[in-house]
């Protein structure tokens, strides 16, 4: 083993070490080594390389790292950390400046162990983390690569069809809970039909299954992360998808929470409620319009412009607002219930601290 790269101001000694530690890119001067150890010992270390999440969830990606205190009688101190995704000819952007994650990102770092915490989670969140940090002497600049590969997926309903009814315009189907993500072994699952919970524990269940009817799953610990309502007969059903399962806005802002919605029947009736709001409702389990209720009176509106699309505005955001808010709709027949999450709101006060450093 030879060592191809140095940078200016310590030398670097290579040993044999488990496979396990990873890549340093160290200083001005790019230094790729299997591992960097001995008397000056630089090292990151990642609790894990991949981690699986759910989309809407919260994630904590975990590292501890290494620098030699003393090097040629120079003294080594960390001035910078933090984690970054994009990198553009040496330009590094730290994940808390980037919009993308504006009020999602925390840094929590105790000695030399570093956490990243992400919270709401997107599909587009899916990448490789790196942490760096940059000491006071010239060259004593460290990236742990390979980062953590983090995949955030989310909880969906195959269907896999089998034949016709011969009686009733209905299909035999298999439904199966799934997700890329590991779970327990023992994990108790949650279905819903119309947005009613029907109480089947498994991660798949077969039957009968007739057009007006849509099922949508979750895990129990995950129910906030419900996958979307599918029609399993058909393309067309009863069913209510949330454009976020949650969102977090700061106090005085205006937020829009959407949702897309059909209905095998003509719609008599339509709205937006929060559930937490049912002590005001006359029967505590038939929802209340949200527009008409007085704690919202000048700050709500309902915008629809276009069919199947229904979005809830709050305006002037006050920190009571935050709750979880569903829509409903009724035909003369048939109401969509609201056992499946909606759309969490959180209002905050604004992070002095985030906006210092946009």
């Amino acid at each position: 083993m030879s060592l191809t790269a140095a940078t200016s101001g310590f030398l670097v000694f290579l040993l044999a070490v488990p496979a396990f530690l990873l890549n340093l890119i160290v200083g001005s001067d790019v230094l790729c080594v299997t591992v960097v150890q001995g008397q000056n010992d630089w090292r990151v270390t990642y609790t894990s390389t991949w981690i699986c999440a759910l989309k809407g969830s919260t994630v904590n990606i975990r590292c501890t790292y290494r620098y030699p205190s003393r090097v040629n009688d120079n003294d080594y101190t960390v001035e910078e950390t933090f984690w970054f995704t994009k990198e553009s000819n040496g330009v590094y952007v730290d994940l808390r400046t980037d919009p993308e994650y504006a009020g999602r990102v925390h840094y929590h770092s105790d000695k030399n162990d570093c956490t990243l915490t992400i919270t709401d989670l997107r599909e587009s969140d899916s990448a490789e983390y790196k942490f760096r940090f940059i000491t006071n002497q010239p060259g004593g600049r460290v990236i742990g690569s390979p980062g953590v590969t983090l995949t955030v997926t989310d909880f969906q309903v195959k269907v896999s069809r089998g034949s016709a009814c011969s009686i009733q315009t209905c299909t035999w189907a298999k439904l199966q809970c799934h997700t890329s993500c590991h779970l327990p072994d023992h994990a108790s699952y949650i279905w819903y039909k119309n947005g009613e919970n029907i109480w089947k524990q498994t991660s798949s269940f077969s039957g009968y299954f007739y057009p007006p009817d849509s099922y949508s799953c979750a895990v129990k610990g995950y129910e906030h992360h419900s996958a979307p309502s599918v029609c399993v007969s058909g393309q067309s059903c009863n069913r209510v998808i949330y454009t976020d399962q949650s969102i977090c806005a700061f106090r005085g802002s205006s937020v829009d929470i959407s949702c897309t919605y059909n209905s095998n029947e003509p719609i008599t009736s339509k709205f937006w409620f929060n559930l937490e709001r049912s002590h005001r409702w006359r029967y505590s389990s038939q929802p209340e319009d949200l527009s008409e209720d007085s704690q919202y009176a000048g700050h709500v509106q309902v915008i629809e412009t276009e069919r199947g699309r229904s979005t809830l505005r709050i305006s002037d955001l006050r920190e009571s607002d935050s709750a979880q808010y569903h829509f409903t709709f009724k035909t003369q027949w048939f109401e969509w219930r609201s056992s499946l999450p909606g759309t969490t709101l959180t209002v905050t006060e604004v992070d002095r601290v985030m906006l210092a450093t946009l």
